[in-house]
């Protein structure tokens, strides 16, 4: 009875052995948006691998509300990399000999909509055999801004603030002081490792210059910023300044009014004089015959 199991276990080991396998490990890939990533996949035959093979990779989605796509397949001695759209062009089989046991594939030009379980599968009957690969598609922190969020004021308070325009969770940041003693103020030390600085009762030993750098898994970015930690502004005088200005210029105004007003009533009051002598030579021409002189006549014309 022992005998027996034991020829039936070799038999089982032997059949194993001869079996299709893929020799590349499950694994997690983990890259940046915009680059290749290599997706192994190599294979062993076995004397009893007879049949056509046929190689053929599948993605599934991050999204669990699509289905599993067909992205490339070798079948007949020939390439179809055309069933996915998303994939269309930017998937390739790295070997020129796919019977030489490497069906390995490149996803160039990464996007977020790559991420999934891909899954390559080889047959040659009888021999069969698959491994998944999962991708994890991040973005390289980029666009990093450093700026003041306060007053650089000797005795103030304010914020040093790091903020990457994109970047993949998690992120990393890191300060360092780049000019003059390049040493940090052990205030703020706690806070190196975070996106923000709090500044307090600020000194002129902080003035310099200061990198951020932002990191995650795939890449980093930095930003500079300078810091001049200055005396505080005469802000009364700065006060005052602003209020006499502003009452100078409501007493230029007043003044532009008060005179148009007067030029106004002054020439008002001409066009009344006229209209009056006009008015009495019109119907005093009784007076002016009356008195039939040159200088009657020569008054009523010069007032008019």
């Amino acid at each position: 009875m022992a005998l027996l199991l034991r020829f039936v276990l070799l038999c089982g080991v032997a059949d194993f052995a001869r079996s299709l396998s893929i020799t590349t490990p499950e694994q997690m890939i983990e890259k940046a948006k915009g680059e290749t990533a290599y997706l192994p996949c190599k294979f062993t035959l076995s004397p009893e691998d007879q049949g056509p093979l046929d190689i053929e990779w599948l993605l599934s989605p991050a999204d669990n509300q699509k289905v599993d796509q067909v992205i490339i397949l070798y079948s007949g001695d020939k390439i179809y990399d055309d069933y996915y759209q998303d994939l269309k062009g930017r998937v390739h089989f790295t070997s020129t000999d796919l019977k030489s046991g490497d069906a390995s594939i490149n996803v160039t030009n990464l996007q977020l909509s790559d991420i999934g379980t891909y899954q390559c599968k080889v047959k040659k009957a009888p021999g069969v055999g698959n491994k998944k690969i999962q991708l994890t598609v991040l973005v390289k922190p980029s666009g990093t801004r450093c700026y003041i969020d306060g007053s650089e004021e000797i005795g103030s308070d304010f914020k040093l603030k790091c903020e990457p325009k994109e970047g993949s969770l998690p992120l990393r940041y890191e300060w360092q002081k780049l000019s003059n003693s390049q040493k940090l103020p052990t205030s703020w030390l706690p806070e190196m490792t975070s996106p923000v600085i709090s500044v307090k009762n600020a000194t002129t030993e902080y003035s310099g210059t200061y990198s951020c750098t932002v990191k995650n898994r795939v890449g980093s970015d930095q930003c500079l910023l300078r810091l001049d930690v200055v005396p505080p502004s005469n802000r009364a005088g700065t006060i005052a300044g602003a209020v006499i200005g502003t009452l100078l210029a409501l007493v230029l105004i007043g003044l532009i009014i008060f005179c148009c007003h007067k030029k106004r009533r002054e020439e008002k009051y001409e066009k009344e004089v006229h209209h009056d002598i006009r008015v009495w030579c019109e119907y005093r021409l009784d007076l002016v015959l009356v008195l039939n002189t040159k200088s009657s006549k020569e008054l009523c014309f010069l007032l008019t």
